[in-house]
């Protein structure tokens, strides 16, 4: 007769234990949230999410307006937890696919650079926002500029392709 001491049988409960937890992952998996339905999109974002496909010379004054306000508009992201309406323009011809966006639109990216860059970091920061823009597969590099123009209402430049 085998005889079982204290420290095999807790060598026994946590293989046990081990394969619980490696049998219950998949099922986890299968209960996450996905961001493909747009619902889901606005209950975990809180706000609607909408999406424009634009050429850039449409919006080259609205995206260089947006850009030499990147200071600005840096402080309202990092406050902003509720909105009732994000909008995300993609900017289909400025996509790195495409070469990126046109010289008037890049020299005014260069000359904002830090402010961009610092823009992109708030806009991580920021839940509702990257949630926002993650739902439509739109990375941070790809941000160009925020614009405020109504309450509740911001709208998000990326040069960017939305998701096929």
């Amino acid at each position: 007769m085998a005889i079982t001491t204290f420290s095999d049988t807790r060598w026994l409960h946590g293989i046990a234990a081990t394969a619980f937890l490696a049998a219950s992952i998949p099922h986890a998996a299968l209960n996450a949230q996905s961001l493909d339905s747009a619902e889901t999109v606005n209950r975990i974002v809180g706000s609607e999410v909408g999406q424009e496909e634009t050429k850039t010379n449409a919006e080259a004054g609205k995206v260089n307006s947006a850009i030499d306000r990147t200071r600005e508009n840096i402080a309202v992201v990092r406050k902003t937890s509720k909105l009732d309406k994000v909008d995300i323009v993609f900017l289909t011809d400025a996509a790195r696919t495409e070469g990126g966006p046109p010289p008037a639109i890049e020299n005014k990216v260069r000359q904002h650079r830090d402010d961009i860059a610092e823009l992109r970091k708030e806009i991580e920061a920021n839940a509702l926002l990257f949630n926002a823009i993650d739902s439509r597969r739109v990375q941070t590099e790809d941000v160009l500029a925020v614009e405020f123009d109504d309450p509740g209402k911001v709208v998000i430049y990326a040069a960017a392709k939305p998701p096929g």
